[in-house]
């Protein structure tokens, strides 16, 4: 009930006139988002769907005082990979647009075509603080997944932030099997397609069957000029290295590892390259041989060798649970005081959902934190947001506050009271 009553002053305020008006929130524990520490007692002023400023400052006159006293106040939660919008449950029934394997182009399919904003596990994500998340194509029949997008969770129909955003590469032993069964066949496709695109001509030795298009090439353009990050989706130390190896040869690309469970065995190489990593701290144990060397120490012993680390939930649920971001950053801070472990600190870990990818995305100007001039993305938490048992009690997106209901909440509140004559004719006995 207590959101239903939320839901309804959001939409009266976002109806509002007043609504025009700098909206201050006031008086909570404040996060920046930027990996600094939270401010006591803090203010976020809010202006024309933009962040005015955030910290120790003053109240403009005549702003409409939101009191969060006793509150979090935190930016909107960064997921740093999903699949939320492209469909609504996992597997393969019902409607998907998260794999084209039949498709003839790969690098070129852009995924923002396919994003619902009506889709329940969009409207979950926001209900969990989740406002922004990095959505990655599911694969094509080539080691180039395509293009990623970055969305909001908003209840308009105009989601996407950036088209584009990324392009998406297998490699490891899933590059292996689309590129014709080997390590090395995988590597010269990738190396092959950025040559091309690199040199603005096409190859001349490969069979028709399997070649990229002339759209694939264009989309790789941007790619090997540095202008669109190119995440690539590997977990063994000696595919690291490779890829590092192709890094030199083409040392424009933006490259971000995705999963890299046994990135900590050449943390210094990694951080060398100047490469981030998007990694999930729950990947501790093998479960392939890509992975013989995982451990939750991973992220915390990345991070300590100077790599920019961002935590997603990337072997599960991909298509509904961008909200787990959160706790998997808790269990990073309590990792820290597992004896032989390594983990973050709290400041750490939420930067690692929120700054942290928006800055991979080069959106760091735009989303992730409240620094001034970023997109008014807040939420209010009762509690710790890294603790499980907190919830958002207000959110808003770009400056207009968000519905927080689901179906699963209006399920919870049509059967909390139910007498056994009320129950619908199917649970009848």
């Amino acid at each position: 009930m207590k959101r239903l009553l939320t839901a309804l002053a959001a939409s009266l305020i976002a109806a509002s006139p007043a609504a025009a008006q700098p909206v201050a929130i006031t008086g909570g524990k404040l996060v920046i988002g930027d990996g600094s520490a939270p401010i006591d007692n803090g203010v976020v002023i809010v202006d024309d769907g933009r962040v005015v400023a955030a910290g120790n400052v003053a109240i403009p006159q005549g702003a409409i005082i939101v009191d969060a006293s006793g509150k979090w106040v935190t930016p909107g939660i960064v997921a740093g990979y999903s699949r939320i919008g492209l469909a609504e449950v996992d597997g393969g029934s019902g409607p998907t647009d998260v794999s084209a394997g039949n498709s003839p182009h790969s690098a070129a399919i852009d995924v923002a075509w396919g994003v619902n904003p009506s889709a329940e596990p969009i409207r979950v994500s926001r209900a969990d603080g989740v406002t922004r998340a990095l959505v990655a194509p599911g694969g094509t029949n080539s080691i180039f997944a395509g293009q990623g997008a970055v969305i909001d969770t908003g209840m308009d129909y105009d989601p996407v932030t950036r088209a584009g955003a990324f392009q998406y590469v297998y490699m490891g032993q899933g590059g292996a099997q689309l590129a014709g069964g080997s390590r090395s066949a995988a590597a010269l496709q990738l190396i092959d397609a950025l040559t091309q695109a690199r040199d603005g001509r096409p190859s001349t030795d490969r069979p028709e069957e399997g070649a990229l298009t002339d759209a694939d090439i264009r989309a790789l353009r941007p790619v090997v000029r540095g202008e669109v990050p190119m995440l690539v989706a590997v977990e063994r130390a000696s595919d690291i290295v490779n890829l590092i190896r192709i890094k030199r040869q083409f040392p424009r690309i933006d490259m971000v590892l995705l999963g890299a469970g046994e990135g900590w065995l050449v943390a210094d190489q990694i951080a060398a390259a100047g490469i981030s990593v998007i990694a999930e701290p729950t990947a501790n144990r093998p479960a392939s041989f890509d992975q013989l060397a995982a451990t939750q120490s991973n992220i915390g012993r990345l991070r300590a060798a100077g790599v920019d680390v961002g935590v997603a939930l990337i072997s599960d649920f991909v298509n509904r649970n961008a909200r787990n971001g959160r706790q998997l950053a808790g269990n990073l801070v309590a990792l820290q005081k597992v004896p032989g472990h390594t983990g973050v600190s709290w400041d750490q870990a939420f930067a690692m959902i929120s700054s942290v990818p928006a800055d991979m995305m080069g959106l760091g100007g735009e989303i992730g934190s409240l620094r001034s001039g970023r997109r008014a993305d807040v939420v209010i938490w009762n509690g710790d947001p890294l603790e499980l048992m907190s919830v958002p009690e207000r959110v808003w997106i770009d400056g207009v506050e968000q519905d927080l209901t689901t179906r699963a909440s209006r399920l919870a509140e049509r059967y909390r009271e139910i007498g056994e004559g009320q129950f619908p004719e199917a649970y009848d006995r």
